[in-house]
């Protein structure tokens, strides 16, 4: 333990180093923006779903409700972020060394993981930033399996098996990708329950244990909805399952465009990795090194089952790429200064050009505070952090604006959007926040919807850069303006 705590001291104080940076902006990504305001309104006595919507697990929103209760939550979120991140970062080291990797390369995975994270979206508190961690802790238990099998331990695999799928089943609590892997963790312990000597009614009843472990928090979730009655499941299950399936692609070019992206920015540990496996494939070490394969590929499946190909559905794939390339920068001098060569210029680019937008974020939040004179302003596109920082009123439980907003949530919430924005429309609210951004995927019916309310009932009192457009705060033309 006394060797390590230096280690992890170490790997802290990186990860401070590349996150700082970031600390107390609450617009650093819009997704976590939401988690907590869902989170606070969760803490304050919200019904998720029934009151907020959203298609995240309940097990998100409870994690970013600890968080708003610490001050605002937002330094506490990306406090939690990075420890998270740096406890992460600990266990890709532990599973490099599981494949073989000398102690250099191991630390220098773990560096490169918290290297990459920003890179792809993880500079803040996106989901896989949490539950990378569980799922890296139920990883190190399955590596352990050929030492086992060997060993003929079979108590043991047994007994490791639940904690495993049950780790797999509290990232699956914090975003449903997870459950690719999960199946293959708890594969993996039958498979090694078959091969030291287990018969078929062992091995079976231990999957259904197994299946129970990862299904548990996901069972106690939906038990808590049923409880509430019949309406509440369904919307639940609606929320969390069938709205998963209705979300209409994005356009091909975009999603081709990001594919292409990730694929570059991940190309570094994709080569060390392959290079990593392909070396224990024929060593000592290949039976762990099949295992951390096929878990790479069980990610890499959960992020093609999204489709749409936003950086941050990448993160989950950091994970077992890290581990598998840890025994090629550990031996391997001309790719490991490569590589993460190339990860530090990277990183110092996208830090260069990276809009400081929290400023304009606090300016539109203070807007709407003073003048929102107790009613519920309405951000139709913009940050939802301003619901937030305002400590205003909600208009509608959809108020991610993407749900209303955009083409490719059209039918996928289970309302008309038109409609919803419509009616949100006519209850006046005082304030409106949108942008000047132009769009391919608006959507027809709620764009139609507001600019002629817009026009006719509100006037501009403040517009604030953000990213490469302006969000705009609209007040209503029979009010007076307070600063």
């Amino acid at each position: 333990m006394r060797h390590r705590l230096p280690v992890l001291a170490l790997l802290l104080l990186v990860a401070l180093a590349l996150r700082s940076w970031d600390f107390g902006n609450p617009v650093i990504h819009v997704d976590e923006q939401y988690y907590l305001l869902v989170g606070d309104r969760l803490a304050h006595g919200a019904r998720v779903y029934l009151d907020i919507w959203d298609r995240k697990p309940i097990g998100l929103f409870l994690l970013y409700a600890g968080f708003a209760r610490v001050g605002d939550g937002i330094l506490a979120y990306q406090l939690g972020a990075t420890l998270s991140a740096t406890l992460t970062a600990a266990a890709i080291m532990a599973g490099g060394r599981r494949l073989g990797a000398t102690p250099r390369g191991a630390l220098l995975a773990a560096i490169a993981y918290l290297l990459w994270l920003p890179l792809l979206g993880g500079r803040g508190g996106q989901a896989p930033v949490f539950y990378n961690l569980p799922m890296a802790l139920a990883a190190l238990l399955t590596l352990r399996l050929p030492r086992l099998v060997a060993a003929e331990r079979r108590a043991t695999i047994a007994g490791q098996g639940a904690p495993a799928c049950l780790l797999a089943g509290a990232a699956l609590q914090l975003k449903g990708s997870a459950l690719f892997e999960g199946v293959f963790f708890g594969m993996a312990h039958l498979v090694a329950m078959r091969r030291s000597g287990t018969g078929w009614a062992g091995t079976a009843l231990l999957g259904s244990g197994l299946a129970l472990s990862g299904a548990a928090l996901t069972l106690a979730a939906g038990g808590f909805y049923g409880a509430q009655g019949g309406a509440a499941w369904h919307i639940w299950w609606f929320a969390n399952v069938d709205s998963i399936f209705l979300r209409p692609p994005y356009p091909l070019a975009q999603s081709l465009g990001r594919l292409a992206g990730i694929g570059a920015t991940l190309s570094p540990l994709i080569l060390a990795a392959a290079l990593g496996l392909a070396g224990r494939l024929r060593g000592s070490r290949r039976d762990e090194a099949w295992l951390a394969l096929g878990w790479g590929i069980a990610a890499l499946i959960g992020f093609a089952a999204i489709g749409t190909f936003f950086d941050h559905y990448a993160l989950p794939l950091l994970v077992p790429l890290c581990v598998a390339a840890a025994p090629t920068l550990g031996a391997k001098p001309r790719v490991r200064v490569g590589a993460l060569g190339l990860g530090l210029l990277l990183f110092a680019v996208e830090r260069a050009v990276i809009p400081d937008d929290a400023p304009g974020a606090r300016a539109v939040a203070r807007a709407v505070a003073a003048n929102s004179r107790g009613a519920c302003p309405y951000v139709f596109i913009g940050d939802t952090i301003t619901y937030h920082l305002a400590r205003s009123c909600l208009p509608t439980r959809y108020v991610f604006p993407n749900f209303l907003a955009y083409t490719t949530e059209r039918g996928a919430t289970g309302i008309d959007a038109g409609a919803e924005v419509r009616r949100i429309l006519a209850r006046r609210p005082p304030v409106i926040v949108t942008t000047d951004r132009r769009l391919a995927i608006w959507n027809p019916a709620s764009l139609a919807a507001l600019k002629p309310v817009l026009a006719r009932d509100y006037r501009v009192i403040l517009t604030v850069p953000r990213a490469r457009w302006h969000s705009v705060v609209y007040l209503r033309r029979d009010l007076s303006a307070r600063p």
